[in-house]
């Protein structure tokens, strides 16, 4: 099948108003992620409706994980035992406007809290591209949106409330000792519960999107281009020499608002509304071409309202440091055609660096470089290693969520306070009651 042909096919489900996969999975025999490239390993799912009802199923169960919206891409949240799922429990808590922050429940999504807090007047500082996902689930994993100077989504946590093994309620707050050691926690301290965001003023935005940036202007001009907006994305086939398109989400703010000229080094403005992938119809993307609206409908990619795409893909990532981006960035171009005969769409994007123990962007303002896959994982499986042997020079550390192939020697190396860690989860854990075969290996072995 040709590629076209094989968008074709995508888009006619991406479109499609039926339950969407991150929603509902009632109708599915057996329980997959999003995806469906990953069936879980049991398929005993209990939900809690309350705290008191948590601590109850922890201490009742040997062994456990949580599972959320299902948007991982491995089994860093799969179990062969026990599913909890929160849910039920997707509320907001509290919001206190003189801290300024929002604390709640662990179940709910970004698409559900955002619209909430834009009407109180308070916004998030970033966003991923899909608003889907939920916000524990999220900050967890250390899931970042994109900009110079935005740090992942984990960074906006102030505190965490979660269950340990011995289904003990306990509160982590940002200036306790173990604060940036547990905030990426990875699942393995217990079952979050709440948590608690800063927010700032709310803000209005604007989107526009360019098309065919050259990749020698890239070159030159990396810097410039990653801060002409309050958030940058660049999508790439890796082919023609140049970047597909090149999306720009700025704040209507003085000295933020960006000056959307025809050309954008190079690139032309489109004229019309765009997909990450031009093949397919932006129907489900929000909206661009410089139409004003709140932060939360122009920060993500996709809207809320619809099924962001078929499902049927396959994600991968890496962080590099941001002085090594050019570089990386060429190296995966000189792979273009191993990398692109398997690839839908790739997306590159800054993220500011961290104190969070367990981010990908600890310590290093960086640069992800993110690949979509057709649902291949045979084929991708042998294109992953020859990436991560290409990324090696720059120490890339992959995306917790996506597929990876290295080694787990090589992995807990460039993490400095893998040890501290280790010891903060035996402290909360000390039976292992959280822990996976994803952990097991790439974490405790």
């Amino acid at each position: 099948m040709n590629k076209r042909s094989f968008l074709k096919i995508l888009s006619a489900m991406a479109t499609s108003r039926m339950l969407s996969p991150l929603l509902s999975f009632g109708w599915m025999q057996k329980l997959t992620n999003w995806a469906g490239n990953l069936e879980y390993s049991t398929e005993q799912l209990q939900p809690a409706n309350s705290l008191d009802e948590v601590r109850a199923f922890v201490k009742q169960k040997q062994k456990l994980k949580v599972l959320g919206t299902r948007h991982c891409f491995n089994n860093i949240a799969d179990s062969r035992d026990n599913f909890l799922s929160l849910k039920p429990m997707d509320q907001v808590v509290a919001l206190d406007e003189s801290a300024p922050t929002v604390t709640v429940n662990a179940g709910i999504t970004y698409g559900q809290l955002s619209p909430y807090l834009h009407e109180k007047g308070v916004a998030l500082h970033n966003l991923a591209s899909l608003p889907h996902i939920s916000v524990a689930g999220a900050c967890t994993t250390a899931t970042h949106g994109s900009g110079e100077k935005n740090g992942n989504l984990a960074t906006a946590v102030s505190e965490l409330e979660l269950v340990n093994a011995a289904g003990e309620v306990v509160k982590i707050a940002r200036g306790d000792e173990t604060f940036h050691g547990a905030v990426v926690g990875l699942g393995a301290l217990g079952v979050i519960t709440k948590i608690t965001l800063a927010v700032q003023p709310t803000f209005m935005m604007k989107q526009y999107v360019y098309e065919n940036l050259p990749l020698e202007q890239l070159k030159d001009h990396f810097d410039a281009i990653e801060a002409s907006a309050y958030s940058v994305s660049l999508f790439t086939d890796w082919q023609k020499k140049r970047l597909n398109e090149v999306w720009l989400k700025s704040r209507m703010e003085p000295g933020q608002a960006f000056d959307a000229q025809p050309e954008f080094f190079g690139a032309k403005r489109a004229t019309k509304n765009l997909h990450p992938i031009a093949e397919l119809g932006a129907e489900n993307c929000t909206e661009q071409m410089g139409v004003p609206g709140p932060w939360y409908e122009r920060l993500p990619h996709f809207r809320m309202g619809f099924t962001p795409s078929a499902g049927k893909e396959l994600q991968s990532e890496y962080f590099v440091p941001r002085p090594h981006a050019v570089e990386a960035i060429l190296a995966m171009e000189r792979m273009r055609d191993q990398i692109t005969p398997h690839l839908m769409i790739s997306e590159i994007r800054t993220i500011a660096a961290d104190e969070l123990w367990m981010s990908p962007a600890y310590k290093r303002n960086s640069v992800t470089i993110h690949f979509t896959w057709k649902q291949d994982w045979p084929a991708v499986g042998r294109v992953l290693p020859v990436i991560e042997r290409e990324l090696e020079p720059f120490q890339a550390r992959p995306h917790w969520g996506k597929l990876f192939t290295m080694s787990p020697t090589v992995l807990k190396s460039r993490y400095e306070r893998l040890p501290e860690f280790v010891a903060l989860t035996k402290k909360y854990d000390p039976q292992g009651k959280f822990r996976n075969a994803f952990l097991e290996k790439n974490i405790f072995g």
